[in-house]
C-alpha cells in the first residue's frame, strides 16, 4: 500500500475526521468562492433589471392606456402651431408687414416723422423685430392707429407708448407718439441650430 495512505490510515480517528473535514471545508469554500457568488451577483442583477423592465412596462401600459387622449393633445397641439405659423410672418412676410404698419398710419391720418426698423433679436424659437415709430395725430387717430394695428392678421406689440409734445394745429389738438411696434417670426431649424451653438 501506499506510504501516505497507511499514515493517514494509522492517524486516530478524530484527526482523520478533522482532516476530512478540513478537506471538505476548501472544496465547499472553493464551490461558493468560484461558482455561488459570482451566480449570486448575475442573480441580484438580473433582478434589478427585471425590476426595471417592470417598471417601464407599467409606465408604457399607462400610457398605452392614455394613447387616445395624447394623440388627441398632439392634434390639438399641431392645430395651435399651424394657428401660431399664421400669425407670425416668416422672413418674406416682414417687409410686407412693416409696410401694413406704415399704412395703417397713413390710413388714419398719421403722420409719420420716422419710421426705424430695429435689429432683430433672436430667442429660443422665434425672432422679434423691433420698429420705432415717431407719429404725430389727433388723439382719436391715435388709437384708430393702435386699433388697426391690433387686428392685423399677424402678431404685433405696440410698447413703450410716448404721448407728448401736443400743439393745436387747424383746430385740432395733436399729439407726438413715439412707440415701438414689435412683431414677430419662426426662427428656421438651421437658425435654431445657429443660436444654440453661440
Amino acid at each position: 500500500m501506499n506510504p501516505k495512505v497507511e499514515w493517514l490510515l494509522k492517524r486516530p480517528r478524530y484527526q482523520r475526521g478533522l482532516m476530512l473535514a478540513g478537506v471538505m471545508a476548501v472544496v465547499i469554500g472553493l464551490f461558493v468562492y468560484l461558482m455561488y457568488l459570482p451566480l449570486q451577483d448575475e442573480l441580484t442583477r438580473l433582478n434589478e433589471e427585471d425590476e426595471t423592465l417592470q417598471r417601464k412596462l407599467v409606465n408604457d401600459r399607462r400610457i398605452a392606456s392614455n394613447l387616445p387622449k395624447f394623440k388627441a393633445e398632439y392634434e390639438k397641439m399641431v392645430t395651435q402651431l399651424d394657428q401660431a405659423l399664421t400669425e407670425l410672418p416668416n422672413d418674406k412676410e416682414i417687409p410686407k408687414l412693416l409696410t401694413s404698419i406704415a399704412a395703417a398710419a397713413k390710413e388714419n391720418g398719421l403722420e409719420v416723422q420716422s419710421f426705424k426698423p430695429g435689429s432683430e433679436s433672436k430667442k429660443a424659437f422665434y425672432a422679434e423685430v423691433p420698429v420705432s415709430l415717431n407719429l404725430t395725430g389727433t388723439f382719436h387717430q391715435v388709437a384708430m392707429f393702435f386699433y388697426d394695428v391690433g387686428n392685423l392678421p399677424r402678431i404685433v406689440n405696440l410698447s413703450n407708448v410716448k404721448l407728448g409734445g401736443s400743439n393745436k394745429g387747424a383746430g385740432k389738438v395733436r399729439l407726438s407718439v413715439n412707440c415701438l411696434a414689435t412683431t414677430f417670426r419662426f426662427l428656421n431649424p438651421s437658425e435654431m441650430s445657429d443660436k444654440k451653438k453661440k
